[in-house]
């Protein structure tokens, strides 16, 4: 009895593994088709509204447009966020069997990057502050709801006045940045993702870390121009690593026994 015990424990398992990967898959490839990460600043351009500049802009264009707000304030990054999330937990399972420590960190790390930034996007805090500053009936009130609107946006936010991260950005980035150099590394030595797709994992990785670095140990360098250096570059390459991660986590699904 304890042998046949163990027979379904072991398919049960094998099809657990098998939903993972197509689960991840999936995740990652609308990832990288529909919510990458530079999707607020890909709709800006083709917007008649631009870029807010102060709270009480932000505010108005809240009030007046709330879905385009919320997207230039990164709302759709939390999708992001949560998609690429599956895919780190679907890889940890795939390259666990390369380097099991490695890939507990990688998960670890991204996954405590990716909570930071759920705890410091501010989208939805900012849009209540829009509602109770249209509903406000003093300038007492609306002084305070516009001094709490710029606490806000120096938590996180890279697309305000001077392309500053804020901590909770700056941290997000730079632990998802480490988690990525780390999964792609050892992807190098995984006979289930080829070369290429490992190499564009490194750049997207590169460019990030190369950014935090630079925010951090380079103020005299203008940190708009620095984003706009790194930033879309590592959008770019991420987009690709996610797409074509996601395509093998779905082929590994569709096939594995």
């Amino acid at each position: 009895m304890g042998i046949m015990d163990q027979v379904p424990n072991t398919k049960t398992s094998a099809s657990d593994w098998k939903s993972l990967y197509r689960i991840g898959g999936m995740a990652a490839l609308i990832a990288g088709l529909l919510f990458r990460r530079n999707i607020a600043a890909e709709i800006g351009l083709f917007s008649q509204y631009p870029y807010p500049v102060t709270v009480s802009d932000w505010f108005a264009l809240l009030q007046s447009n709330r879905l385009l707000g919320l997207t230039y304030l990164n709302i759709f990054d939390i999708v992001n966020y949560a998609l690429v999330g599956l895919m780190f937990l679907a890889l940890t399972v795939v390259l666990k069997r390369v380097n099991r420590s490695y890939m507990a960190i990688a998960m670890t790390l991204g996954l405590l990057g990716i909570a930071v930034y759920f705890a410091s996007n501010m989208a939805f805090s900012m849009l209540s502050l829009s509602e109770q500053y249209a509903a406000a009936t003093t300038e007492i009130q609306k002084t305070k709801l516009l001094a709490a609107g710029e606490v806000l946006l120096a938590i996180n936010r890279f697309s305000n006045a001077g392309a500053h991260p804020g901590s909770g950005g700056y941290m997000s980035l730079l632990l998802i940045a480490f988690a990525g150099m780390i999964t792609s590394v050892i992807m190098l030595r995984s006979d289930v993702f080829n070369r290429a797709t490992a190499y564009v994992g490194i750049l997207a990785s590169a460019f990030d870390l190369a950014y935090c670095v630079a925010y951090a140990f380079m103020p005299t360098v203008d940190s708009e121009l620095l984003a706009v250096i790194f930033i879309p570059a590592a959008g770019l390459f991420l987009m690709i690593w996610h797409i074509m991660v996601g395509w093998r986590l779905y082929q590994l699904g569709i096939s594995s026994e």
